[in-house]
């Protein structure tokens, strides 16, 4: 499964096609499921630009992605950027009145359990994010219920990057929810690359790169996707 990244916390200083808007999330949403993605995860925002949870914003964005690609999972980020209290975001999370399809959790995060479980307890799949072999720990002494385990690799160099991802995928349980394998920055593609070898989930879009594989700029997130497809990755 390709899963499309659309924005992240992105503006348009890094890249004048990042979708910001419902309107720019779900047409961006309705071209990326058009060459084969099987879900998006989008960082919903206010009419300023601003990361949010509140239950409107979450709203606006799924039911404008939704309305555009009425078969696309769409998943939402939890981060602790966005609310840094955890209480409050466990209190948002209770108060959405459109619910996503998934949501990713960072296990690394303060309150990170308490956040899946508020999302398991609404019927919205839990996505735990792991972002280092420690964080790997912290989420397999969650007793939460998880439908999939994203392994994010932040290390820039590709090398690098390659090697926290077999660090990752060695401390996880043999058997668990499926793995989706990803990278941030310089390097997504090697990353990319090794999670089509070994058949796992991946993604691709303006929140994790803003180049293509050759190096260039990309112009959008249906380049980026078509890049990826291209690599083999759905």
């Amino acid at each position: 499964m390709l899963k499309a990244c659309l924005n992240g916390d992105r503006g348009r200083d890094a890249h004048p096609r990042v979708p910001l808007s419902p309107v720019e999330l779900a047409s961006d949403s309705a071209r990326c499921a058009g060459l084969g993605v099987g879900a998006v995860h989008v960082h919903p925002r206010t009419a300023d630009g601003v990361e949010s949870l509140r239950p409107a914003v979450i709203a606006d964005a799924v039911v404008a992605i939704r309305d555009a690609a009425p078969a696309l999972p769409v998943g939402v980020s939890t981060g602790a950027w966005i609310e840094p209290d955890p209480l409050a975001r466990v209190a948002v999370v209770r108060a959405w009145t459109v619910l996503p399809d998934f949501a990713s959790v960072n296990a690394h995060e303060p309150g990170a359990e308490a956040v899946a479980q508020a999302l398991y307890e609404r019927g919205v799949m839990v996505e735990a994010g792991l972002w280092t072999v420690a964080a790997v720990g912290a989420y397999r002494r969650w007793r939460v219920p998880v439908g999939r385990v994203l392994v994010e690799c932040m290390t820039a160099d590709p090398e690098a990057a390659l090697a926290e991802a077999a660090a990752m995928l060695d401390a996880l349980a043999p058997q668990g929810p499926p793995v989706l394998l990803h990278a941030e920055g310089a390097g997504v593609w090697a990353v990319l690359a090794e999670a089509v070898r070994r058949g796992l989930d991946t993604r691709i879009g303006l929140e994790d790169t803003v180049r293509l594989p050759d190096g260039s700029l990309a112009p959008d997130n249906a380049a980026l996707v078509a890049a990826a497809v291209a690599l083999g990755a759905c």
